[in-house]
């Protein structure tokens, strides 16, 4: 069975009631759960963790050495500048896909630069609730069948 952390950064905690015109009315627990029903159909433990705060986000990245077998994260607004956040990740070395609720590809020209990029396996944005379903499938994938394993 895989040991997934899924990764909820900043803002994430407001799902529901913020901009649910771009974000959708799904709140962080309603992913959650989600995530955990397809965690399980996939044969998947997931771990969940959310923070406003790079260092935290940082610091739990680094504590999943030898406990998870990839990483699915959301790095909401570190996305476009957080390099402590990417070198984290590179660091690691543990399988990790990006996602995001919006198409971030589509919107201001600030959001669509993406640091964390170029150290995942691959991205996935726009679908809502969606991409996190899609990530998670595409990684489980990923991990099978590169042999990862913490």
């Amino acid at each position: 069975m895989a040991n997934i952390l899924v990764v909820h950064g900043p803002n994430l905690n407001l799902l529901g009631q913020r901009e649910p015109e771009i974000y959708g009315t799904a709140t962080l627990e309603d992913i959650n759960r989600q995530m955990t029903e397809l965690g399980k159909q996939q044969a998947m433990n997931l771990e969940f963790f959310q923070s406003n705060h790079e260092g935290e986000i940082i610091d739990r990245i680094h504590s999943a050495v030898g406990q998870a077998d990839g990483i699915l994260i959301n790095p909401g607004a570190f996305t476009h500048y957080s390099i402590a956040i990417r070198d984290a990740l590179s660091a690691v070395k543990i399988p990790t896909v990006e996602v995001h609720l919006s198409n971030i590809h589509a919107r201001e020209d600030f959001r669509r630069q993406s640091v964390i990029a170029s150290v995942a396996v691959g991205q996935i944005s726009g679908f809502g609730t969606q991409s996190y379903a899609l990530g998670l499938l595409a990684l489980a994938e990923y991990v099978k069948r590169s042999g990862h394993f913490a």
